[in-house]
C-alpha cells in the first residue's frame, strides 16, 4: 500500500511538472511598408499545426506551448505567405515575433524567411540570435557566425574581421538599425601583425547577443540604401524588450559575465525596456593577478534599448552601447626567459568605444511610412610599446606610442510608397558629419593628423513587379565627401525570375565606393609633407555582378550556386612606381604620397546546401573557388594579399531528448580556408634595419599553407517551470592544428620567426533565463 502511495505521488509529480514547462509564443503580422497592423491574418504554428487569427491589432498568441523548436506560417489576402523556422521556445522566457508582410504581386513560391521581404535579390544572409547561441565557437558573435557562409573567411582566430569575396577587411561596413557607425569591438587590435588597431575588426563584439534581434550580412551588389563598402555589410538590429513580462537572462563564461534585464515600464501601456551590463571573466581573474602568457586582458560594456511605441505620433526608440577594453602585456621580469623580440617589451592597449541613437516609425497613410534614425558613435585607441633593459628591467624606454580618434553622427530618413500591389519607391539619405584624427608610430618623426567632413548620401530605389514571375528593382546611390570634394553616382539593379514554386534565377549589378581609410588621408598630413595631396584622393570604387540560382527542396532544405565578378578601380597606389596598393591594407600605417590609378579584380563562384533545423538536426554545407588579383603602379597584376583561392565550411548539429525536461545538443563547424598570400622577407636588409624589411618586388608571392579549424559545441538545457538553464561547452580548434599567422624579423633571435594563429580554445559557459 505505501508503495503505490509513493508511486502515485511519484508519477502525479512527474506529470504536473510536464505540465508546467510550458510557455508562450506571441507577436504582432503588420505590413511592411506601411507598418499598419493586419487583423485577420492566419498563423499557424508547426509541428503542433496549431491556429489561429490576429485581432484588430495585429496580435496573436499561443499559450500553453511545451517548450522546444518550432516554425511560424503567415498568411493573409493579397500578401505573400511565409514561414519563420528555428523558433526555439523555452520555459521561462516568452518568444516574440514582429512579422511584417509585403503585399503580394503574383509570385509562386512560398518565402521561408525570418522577416517579410528579402533585403536583396541576390548575397543576402539572415543572421538570428538563434543561431549564435547555437553555432558552435561564435562566441555570441554574429560576425563570427558569417565564417559558416560561403566565400567569407576570418582574417584572424583572434578577431572578428572578415575577408569577403577576397576583400580586405576594411572593405567592410558594420551598420546598426541602418546607420553606419565606428568599429563597435572591444579590443580591435587582437590579431594584427603590428599589434595596432583595425578599422572593422576586434576580439569582442560589444553589443552583447541579448539585445540582437535578426541582423542581415550582404556581401555583394548591395541594394540602393546601402554606400560605402567594397566588401560587405552586417547590419545590426536591435530587438524590443518583452513588453507584457519582466524577464531576465544571466550568463557566466570564459567570454564574461552578463546580465540582461527587460520588460514593460507599466501595465497601461507598450512601452518596454530591455538592457544588459557585462564584465570580462578575464577581468576578473587580471584582477586577481591571472594573466594569460603575460597579457592581461580587460573589458566590459553596457548596452540598452527603449521602445516607446504611441498611437498617433508612430514609434520612437533610444538605444545605446559603450564599452572599455584594455590589453597590457609586461616583459618577464626573469630575463633568460626571454625568447622572442616581444618578451623585451611592455605594450599597452586601450580601447573605448560608444554610440547613442534614436530610431522614429511612423505610418503615413495605407500606402506609405517614414523612418528616420540618428546615431553618435565614437572611438578611441591608444597604444603604447616601451623596451625593457635587460640589464635593468626596470628601466624602459618608449619606442613607440600611436593613438587613433573617430567620430561619427549620422541621421537617416526613409519614405517608402507603395503606389499598387505591383510598384513601390524607397528613397531617402544619409547624412553623416565624421571626424578622424591619427597619431604615427614613431617617435622620433611623429605625424599626426586629423580631418573632418560631411558624407552626404542621398538614394532612391524602384521595385516593381513586370509579371507574376519576374521582379525588378532599379536604384540609384550617390556618394559625396566634402574633404575631398569627391562625387560617386552609384547605379544599382537586380531582376528575379521565378523559374516554377521551387527555383528562381536572379542577377544583380552594383557600382560601389568606398572612402579611403583615415591612415591614407592624413599620412603626412603635416604643412612642410609632400603627402599632403593624399587628403584629394577619391574613394575606391568597385562594379559588381552577381548571378543567383537557388532551388527549395522538402523538409527545409535548399540549394544556392551564385557566380560573381568584381572589377576594382580608383585604388590608392604608390604615387610613382611600386606593387603597394591599399587594396591588401589591415592596419599598416601609410607613409608615401599616393595616386587613385590603382585597380583590382575579385570574381569566384560559391555553393550552399542548407536544411534548417527541422526534425532535431540541421547542416549548413558551403564553399567558394575564387580568384583576387590586384595592380600596382608598376603596371603588373599580382595576387593579393587574401587570395585564399577556396573556402569550405560545414556547420550542422543535432539535439537528442532526455526524459521532458532536459534536451542535449552537439555541433560542429569545420573551416578548410585557402592559405593567404605574404611578402618575403629580406633578411640582409633586416639585419642591417634591425627590424622587418620586406621584399616589394616580390609582394604576396609567397603563399601561407591551408587554414584548416574544427570547432564543437556541446549544451545541455534544462528546464523548468519558470526557467530554464543551459550549460554549454564551445571548444575552438579542437584538433588543436597549428594555422599560419604571420612572419616577421625578430630582432632578439636575428632571423625569420613564423607565428601560429590560436589552438585549442575551451570557453565553459552557463546560461539562465528567468
Amino acid at each position: 500500500m505505501r508503495f503505490s502511495l509513493l508511486l502515485l505521488f511519484l508519477l502525479s509529480t512527474l506529470f504536473t511538472k510536464a505540465q508546467n514547462i510550458t510557455s508562450t509564443i506571441r507577436g504582432t503580422v503588420k505590413d511592411a511598408d506601411t507598418g499598419i497592423p493586419l487583423a485577420g491574418a492566419h498563423v499557424v504554428l508547426s509541428p503542433s499545426e496549431t491556429g489561429g487569427v490576429t485581432d484588430v491589432l495585429g496580435n496573436f498568441r499561443f499559450t500553453g506551448i511545451s517548450a522546444g523548436r518550432y516554425s511560424l506560417t503567415v498568411s493573409f489576402v493579397g500578401y505573400d505567405k511565409i514561414t519563420i523556422p528555428e523558433i526555439l521556445l523555452e520555459s521561462g522566457k516568452e518568444n516574440v515575433q514582429e512579422i511584417k508582410l509585403g503585399v503580394r504581386a503574383g509570385q509562386l513560391a512560398e518565402a521561408t524567411v525570418v522577416s517579410s521581404r528579402p533585403v536583396a535579390f541576390n548575397s543576402v544572409q539572415a543572421i538570428t540570435i538563434e543561431q549564435t547561441l547555437r553555432y558552435a565557437a561564435t562566441y555570441l558573435d554574429p560576425a563570427r557566425v558569417t565564417t559558416s557562409f560561403a566565400g567569407v573567411a576570418a582574417a584572424n582566430d583572434q578577431a572578428n574581421g572578415l575577408v569577403i569575396r577576397g576583400n580586405s577587411p576594411n572593405s567592410m561596413q558594420w551598420r546598426l538599425e541602418g546607420v553606419e557607425i565606428v568599429n563597435p569591438n572591444h579590443l580591435s587590435n587582437a590579431g594584427t601583425f603590428s599589434d595596432r588597431a583595425t578599422q572593422t575588426g576586434g576580439g569582442v563584439n560589444i553589443l552583447s547577443t541579448q539585445l540582437l534581434g535578426t541582423s542581415y550580412f550582404l556581401n555583394g551588389a548591395f541594394p540602393a540604401q546601402y554606400g560605402n563598402a567594397l566588401s560587405g555589410v552586417l547590419d545590426m538590429n536591435l530587438r524590443k524588450g518583452n513588453d507584457e513580462k519582466t524577464e531576465f537572462t544571466a550568463q557566466a563564461g570564459l567570454i564574461g559575465l552578463d546580465l540582461a534585464a527587460e520588460g514593460p515600464f507599466s501595465k497601461k501601456s507598450k512601452a518596454s525596456y530591455l538592457a544588459n551590463y557585462r564584465y570580462s571573466f578575464t577581468g576578473l581573474l587580471g584582477a586577481m593577478g591571472v594573466n594569460f602568457g603575460g597579457e592581461d586582458i580587460r573589458f566590459q560594456d553596457f548596452s540598452f534599448n527603449i521602445s516607446l511605441p504611441t498611437e498617433k505620433a508612430g514609434t520612437f526608440t533610444f538605444f545605446g552601447l559603450g564599452g572599455v577594453s584594455s590589453n597590457t602585456f609586461k616583459a618577464d621580469k626573469d630575463t633568460t626567459a626571454w625568447e622572442f623580440e616581444k618578451d623585451g617589451q611592455d605594450i599597452i592597449y586601450k580601447n573605448k568605444m560608444g554610440a547613442v541613437g534614436a530610431t522614429h516609425m511612423l505610418g503615413l497613410s495605407s500606402r506609405a511610412s517614414l523612418n528616420s534614425t540618428i546615431v553618435a558613435s565614437g572611438l578611441k585607441m591608444s597604444r603604447e610599446g616601451y623596451v625593457v633593459n635587460p640589464e635593468n628591467v626596470q628601466d624602459k624606454n618608449l619606442r613607440e606610442r600611436d593613438e587613433q580618434t573617430k567620430g561619427r553622427v549620422s541621421l537617416s530618413s526613409t519614405l517608402t510608397y507603395r503606389f499598387n500591389e505591383r510598384s513601390r519607391l524607397k528613397t531617402g539619405m544619409y547624412a553623416t558629419w565624421q571626424t578622424d584624427g591619427i597619431a604615427s608610430p614613431d617617435i622620433k618623426k611623429p605625424q599626426v593628423g586629423k580631418i573632418d567632413g560631411f558624407v552626404i548620401q542621398p538614394f532612391a530605389s524602384w521595385n516593381y513587379h513586370l509579371s507574376s514571375r519576374l521582379t525588378s528593382e532599379i536604384g540609384i546611390h550617390n556618394l559625396y565627401y566634402t574633404t575631398s570634394k569627391s562625387n560617386s553616382l552609384e547605379p544599382r539593379a537586380a531582376l528575379r525570375f521565378q523559374v516554377n514554386s521551387s527555383q528562381q534565377i536572379s542577377f544583380s549589378y552594383g557600382l560601389h565606393s568606398q572612402l579611403q581609410l583615415p591612415q591614407v588621408y592624413i599620412s603626412g598630413k603635416n604643412v612642410q609633407s609632400p603627402l599632403h595631396s593624399n587628403l584629394l584622393l577619391g574613394p575606391s570604387k568597385s562594379h559588381h555582378f552577381v548571378m543567383g540560382y537557388q532551388k527549395n527542396f522538402g523538409n527545409s532544405t535548399s540549394l544556392k550556386v551564385e557566380v560573381y565578378d568584381q572589377e576594382l578601380y580608383q585604388i590608392p597606389v604608390n604615387a610613382l612606381s611600386g606593387s603597394f596598393s591599399a587594396i591588401n591594407l589591415i592596419e599598416t600605417f601609410v607613409d608615401q604620397k599616393l595616386s587613385g590609378t590603382g585597380k583590382g579584380r575579385n570574381y569566384g563562384i560559391e555553393a550552399t546546401f542548407q536544411k534548417l533545423l527541422t526534425g532535431q538536426y540541421y547542416y549548413l554545407i558551403s564553399g567558394s573557388l575564387y580568384d583576387a588579383t590586384y595592380v600596382g603602379s608598376d603596371g603588373i597584376r599580382r595576387k593579393s594579399r587574401f587570395d585564399g583561392r577556396h573556402t569550405f565550411s560545414f556547420t550542422g548539429g543535432k539535439e537528442f531528448k532526455s526524459g521532458r525536461e532536459s534536451t542535449w545538443g552537439i555541433n560542429t563547424k569545420i573551416l578548410w580556408i585557402g592559405g593567404f598570400r605574404e611578402t618575403p622577407i629580406d633578411t640582409e636588409a633586416s639585419t642591417a634595419a634591425n627590424t622587418t624589411v620586406y621584399d616589394a618586388n616580390r609582394a604576396f608571392s609567397v603563399k601561407m599553407q591551408d587554414y584548416f579549424r574544427p570547432d564543437l559545441r556541446i549544451y545541455w538545457k534544462k528546464s523548468k517551470a519558470k526557467y530554464s538553464r543551459t550549460l554549454a561547452l564551445d571548444i575552438q580548434n579542437i584538433s588543436a592544428t597549428k594555422n599560419e599567422a604571420y612572419s616577421y624579423y625578430d630582432t632578439y633571435q636575428k632571423q625569420i620567426v613564423r607565428k601560429d594563429q590560436l589552438g585549442l580554445i575551451p570557453v565553459l559557459s552557463y546560461r539562465w533565463e528567468f
